[in-house]
């Protein structure tokens, strides 16, 4: 005679990716979390767990294509969602032109992600949902990328 023994699933990894920040975005969003603290202390303490995990670098040192303060993405969800943002600070939040807050679940979850990488996030509802970067433009590169087409059309 035998024990019949159940064998569990292996448990998919939730580990999260690899991410970097500049400098300048590292200081500003340290300052945003504590001030924040006090209003919505798991947000800010999600906010302050990316910071610690992130690897910080000159901002000149930062790939264009890593999500930082003022970059428009493309993203791409499990539920089929399909979005290009640009992620700000809460004052410059605007869901109806597309800009997503920091201090939002979403947007603590893309900060510091590259072109190609994808993350699992907790949403206010409670449901983990996944999202993967699709592209991203740097701060400024819009504009800057329509003054030279008005040059090259002038």
């Amino acid at each position: 005679m035998y024990k019949e023994v159940k064998m569990t699933p292996a448990r998919k990894s939730t580990r999260k990716p690899a991410i970097v920040m500049t400098r300048s975005d590292h200081g500003s969003l340290t300052r945003l979390a504590e001030s924040f603290a006090n209003q919505n202390a798991d947000l800010a303490d999600e906010l302050f767990a990316e910071l610690d995990r992130a690897r910080v670098v000159a901002d000149a040192d930062l790939r264009p294509d890593v999500v930082r303060i003022g970059s428009t993405l493309r993203f791409t969800s499990d539920t089929g969602d399909d979005r290009t943002v640009t992620l700000v600070f809460p004052g410059e939040a605007d869901i109806a032109e597309g800009k997503i807050s920091i201090l939002t679940p979403i947007g603590i979850a893309l900060i510091g992600l590259s072109a190609g990488q994808a993350i699992d996030w907790t949403g206010r509802n409670g449901h983990v949902h996944r999202l993967s970067v699709e592209s991203v433009e740097a701060p400024g590169a819009a504009i800057a990328a329509a003054r030279e087409h008005e040059l090259r059309t002038a």
